[in-house]
């Protein structure tokens, strides 16, 4: 984007907008976390309050526990609760379409270095952000604050871009070192997110898939399907949903006949080797003529 990008205009009000509801969110959820507490009263506490305060969810609450770095949500009736664990949440709010994304490790499990280590990486790099700087960077800064800690980053995942109706969009902000990069520009709407761990620094793909985003729209004929459908394209656009969020009666028998037809796709929970920790902090940031605003903290 060019430097006379106004950013005082609507886009960017409903960015900080979309910001604000999330801070104040992040913080109250994270003071509901305990031992026993249930992971499905939390997100639906959580995606409620967003709408309570003006927003939207621009994707079900993440709550990661322990090797999981990403895509966990509570399934319709889950049952389970917190116990001594390392506990990551990820919130999305959107207003509009314009989003913000956070993320907050709270640790139950006694590994506070971990947890220092990804929120150290990530103030590091908001120091860093102006027009100009190249992501690559920022990556090299993010990998070798979490290396002084003895950790790994995580090395498949990454930071982004966030888009109208789009939350991982262009550019890619990576965890360590890379040959080359994007220049940042004033007006980019970017999440900066370190993933800091004790295991090997990559993740891969669990069995379980709660959420789900819209691929491609087409006529179906299950009634259930459809009904699910109209629900998705009206309501959640391209942005991702939770199983649970479907008024269908059969929701998972839906979404089961959408994915064979490629209308929607799943978003498999992603984890380190068991036995692992996987710790997280993220914020959004809006780069500006003189650095950036955090619009998140």
């Amino acid at each position: 984007m060019s430097s006379d990008v106004d950013l005082d205009s609507e886009q960017y009000q409903k960015h900080r907008e979309a910001g604000e509801i999330l801070q104040t969110v992040r913080d109250e959820a994270v003071d509901r976390i305990e031992v026993g507490a249930s992971h499905l009263e939390l997100a639906e506490w959580a995606e409620d309050r967003i709408r309570e305060l003006g927003g939207k969810p621009a994707f079900p609450l993440n709550i990661s526990i322990d090797e999981e770095a990403a895509h966990a949500t509570p399934g319709i009736d889950d049952g389970a609760t917190f116990g001594e664990e390392m506990i990551n949440i990820d919130i999305g709010v959107h207003v509009d379409g314009w989003l913000a994304d956070s993320a907050i490790t709270v640790d139950l499990s006694g590994h506070d270095e971990l947890v220092e280590a990804s929120a150290e990486a990530l103030d590091a790099v908001l120091d860093m952000i102006e027009p100009g700087i190249n992501t690559a960077l920022l990556g090299d800064v993010i990998g070798r604050t979490i290396d002084g800690y003895g950790y790994n980053p995580v090395v498949n995942l990454t930071g982004h871009g966030l888009g109208h109706w789009e939350q991982h969009t262009t550019p890619n902000i990576p965890n360590r070192k890379v040959p080359e990069g994007t220049t940042l520009a004033v007006g980019d709407v970017v999440a900066i997110e370190p993933f800091a761990t004790d295991g090997g620094g990559k993740v891969k793909e669990g069995s379980s898939e709660e959420i789900f985003a819209l691929e491609s729209e087409r006529s179906i004929r299950d009634r259930q399907a459809r009904q699910a459908l109209d629900q998705i394209t009206e309501e959640f656009r391209t942005l991702p949903f939770a199983t649970r969020w479907l008024d269908t009666s059969r929701p998972e028998l839906a979404l089961r006949r959408l994915k064979q037809q490629d209308i929607v796709h799943g978003y498999p929970v992603l984890k380190e080797k068991e036995g692992c920790y996987v710790s997280q902090k993220e914020h959004t940031v809006i780069v500006t003529e003189d650095g950036c605003e955090v619009t998140t903290r």
